[in-house]
């Protein structure tokens, strides 16, 4: 029989050598910085139906015939709507020291999670600092701040609909055309992250913010 997913951990986050154990906010425990930065990117995606954690463990058959047991790191649900029909992720996280240091041991439980990944109809990754540690994490850092302020809906309105009679611009040149007094200007500072933290501004997440960064204004639908 198939193991089924659970919305709950199905072993109790421990302590290793290298661990560095936290909670992080409505996703659960991590086991390490790079777990934690993981789950941050997975909490700023609003695509992102549920996550949970160690979901469920899967047992194989290894190279020497030993029954072994795998339970990867978390499970991915995303949302679903009529443009994306994305499929659940089970995946794993890990340091490319890590990986390379066990990989014949890994590399049997990888495809024994991607074996089982297959009949259910979901995908199996794994994640390394290079797909974790990127440009889009640090600015998911510098956004985080922006994201629960509730700026004054006249002013967030405005400042969209300058964006919209200029169509393209970057942070510095959209605050220049709304205002010329330096005050006022760097008050709408964070109307304008909280706008692009909500995806209210269209911008490439993939490359360093700044007040340079290119932004557009999104089309209505």
């Amino acid at each position: 029989m198939k193991p089924l997913a659970t919305d709950q951990p199905v072993r109790e986050i421990r302590i290793a050598s290298r661990s560095v154990t936290g909670t992080v906010p409505s996703l659960g425990a991590y086991e390490s910085t790079l777990e934690r930065d993981f789950m941050e990117i997975l909490r700023f995606d609003p695509n992102i139906d549920r996550f949970v954690p160690q979901p469920l463990t899967i047992n194989f058959v290894d190279r020497a015939g030993c029954m072994r047991s795998y339970t990867p790191d978390g499970l991915i649900h995303f949302k679903q709507s009529s443009a994306s029909r994305a499929v659940p992720v089970l995946f794993e996280v890990k340091y490319r020291t890590d990986f390379r240091k066990d990989w014949k041991a890994l590399i049997q439980k990888f495809r024994a999670a991607k074996e089982y990944c297959i009949d259910k109809g979901w995908r199996f990754e794994v994640f390394t600092e290079r797909e974790i540690r990127t440009p889009y994490l640090n600015n998911v850092k510098f956004l985080w701040p922006y994201l629960d302020r509730r700026p004054v809906p006249e002013t967030a309105v405005e400042v969209l609909r300058i964006l919209a009679d200029l169509g393209e611009a970057d942070p510095d040149l959209l605050l220049c055309a709304i205002c010329h007094d330096l005050d006022n200007r760097a008050r709408l500072i964070p109307v304008l992250w909280h706008l692009v933290a909500t995806g209210s501004i269209g911008c490439d997440l993939n490359i360093p913010l700044n007040m340079r960064s290119r932004i557009w204004a999104l089309q209505d639908d």
